[in-house]
């Protein structure tokens, strides 16, 4: 006779196996990644940079010059090929160009006026541009925040005068920098200085700038 086939199993081991199994109906839960952000990066890893500027003014400038220069220069070779004289300007700019000598002073003034023109083109070309916005971190790759440096130097003002013994303050806000100078009129000078120290350190923190700028204080005494 062949043994009967061990009857299914109950109890703890059947309960334990229940909740193991995953339920495959139901919608897994993303895990929370629980560490701070990078600081100056986004959490792709990539660095948080300013937005690009559009360059309206200076691409105006430039169209506008290459289409008056183009234009003129396209109507005048027409009407040379009509059979009319060529422009006046035509023949003196052709007569300065064939004459005079490459040392002369207009010469060497026209071409570092092309030269700084040109370096001045490239930089725009090559820089983003907009450096009165900050970079903020952003908690995903595609979207990204900027904030005015007027803006966070109000904020960082507004938090300054909550020190007690501040009586006036001013603060700049650099890419790299916070400057901060405060009128003390009552308390030790060291000691107001070193809670606007810890005060604007956390204003900047909750700023959640990209990069943090470094915070300097000063701080005098007002007798008025």
């Amino acid at each position: 006779m062949t043994p009967d086939p061990s009857p299914p199993a109950h109890g703890p081991a059947r309960r334990t196996a229940g909740q193991l199994t995953k339920d495959p109906q139901e919608p897994a839960v993303p895990e929370r990644d629980a560490s701070p952000p990078t600081v100056g990066k986004e959490s792709g890893g990539r660095r948080a940079r300013r937005p690009w500027s559009a360059r309206r003014v200076p691409a105006v400038l430039v169209a506008s010059v290459v289409l008056l220069a183009a234009g003129a220069t396209l109507v005048d070779v027409v009407a040379v090929r009509t059979g009319r004289a060529a422009a006046a300007w035509r023949h003196h700019l052709a007569d300065e160009l064939a004459t005079r000598p490459v040392d002369d002073v207009w010469m060497l003034t026209g071409a570092a006026a092309a030269s700084a023109i040109g370096v001045w083109l490239i930089v725009l070309a090559l820089t983003p541009g907009l450096r009165h916005w900050l970079p903020m971190r952003s908690p995903a790759p595609e979207l990204r925040a900027s904030l005015d440096r007027d803006g966070a130097a109000a904020l960082l003002r507004d938090a300054a005068m909550r020190v007690p013994g501040v009586a006036k303050a001013r603060v700049r806000v650099r890419r790299h920098r916070v400057r901060a100078r405060a009128d003390v009129r009552f308390r030790d000078s060291r000691d107001v200085k070193d809670d606007l120290v810890a005060v604007l350190g956390e204003e900047r923190d909750r700023l959640a700038l990209a990069r943090p700028p470094r915070i300097v204080v000063r701080v005098r005494r007002r007798t008025d």
